[in-house]
């Protein structure tokens, strides 16, 4: 009888922590995930202004303004975390430019196969803020600053998926933001033209899950007018390098290890508004 007992008992305790390590998982793994802190706003660009000066900006889709409307244009207010986009001392030729969120797209890609089949998994949100500093007449004088994308944020089309990448992946509780600081900007001279892109690539740190790499990203740009830029830009990783590990779920298989980075943005001048 006693000898009975024991093993009832052992097997109540086994069952028990195999419960709770099953229960343990599916928190870790596909639990529930923390919200967003706060409202994503840019890193204020601390523009050089050792800079010279230039002339007149380039009109893009816009006439130029007056000389009475230029001497009667206030002075660039500083950067404030708060405010949209702030103009850069207007000595130095540079207006600041602001990506405008709602009108923004980050995209991350990656193959796996599920149940078999080959597809490309994309991840998506607009939850992007940064800044840069563009002088129309000179482009060789352009300043960004860190790009920043909320973590949380990003979906998938599966929600089982989307749990994964936030605790498991990316773990998005404690690393809440992606971020890119970039270093060197490269491959623009001269003035713009109206409505025509311009190409060039960023080198900097891109930051994921507290792992700093190297990244370059292409781009390309081009003003829309005066107060507003669109552009692209994309670079390729490597997931190993920020050891992003695949939990392993049934019924998918052969994850990729490069995955591809997409930002499409929108970004507006201080002036801008109405």
């Amino acid at each position: 009888m006693q000898t009975k007992n024991v093993i009832i008992a052992g097997f109540a305790l086994l069952v028990v922590a195999v419960v709770g390590a099953g229960l343990w998982a599916y928190d870790f793994v596909l639990g529930e995930t923390e919200a967003p802190s706060g409202p994503l706003m840019a890193i204020p660009l601390v523009v050089n202004t050792d800079a010279p000066p230039t002339t007149a900006p380039v009109s893009i889709g816009q006439p130029e303004p007056t000389a009475a409307e230029a001497a009667a244009a206030p002075p660039g207010d500083p950067v404030e975390p708060t405010s949209p986009a702030v103009s850069a001392p207007q000595d130095t030729g540079l207006v600041i430019f602001q990506i405008v969120p709602e009108q923004s797209d980050v995209r991350f890609s990656i193959y796996e196969e599920l149940n078999g089949q080959p597809r490309t998994v994309v991840g998506a949100t607009n939850q992007v803020a940064g800044q840069v500093a563009l002088d129309l007449n000179d482009l060789s004088k352009v300043q960004a600053g860190v790009i920043q994308i909320n973590a949380r944020t990003l979906t998938t089309d599966s929600d089982r998926r989307n749990r994964a990448i936030r605790n498991f992946i990316l773990e998005t509780d404690r690393y809440e933001f992606i971020t890119f600081t970039p270093a060197s900007i490269t491959g623009l001279s001269g003035p713009a033209q109206p409505g025509q892109p311009f190409a060039f690539q960023i080198a900097g740190d891109l930051t994921i899950r507290g792992i700093a790499q190297p990244a370059v990203f292409t781009a390309t740009a081009q003003g829309e007018s005066t107060s507003r830029l669109t552009g692209t830009a994309t670079t390729v990783v490597k997931r190993g390098d920020y050891n992003l590990a695949i939990p392993n779920v049934r019924n998918v298989a052969n994850v990729g290890e490069e995955v591809t980075l997409e930002i499409d943005f929108v970004a507006e001048a201080a002036n801008s508004g109405p």
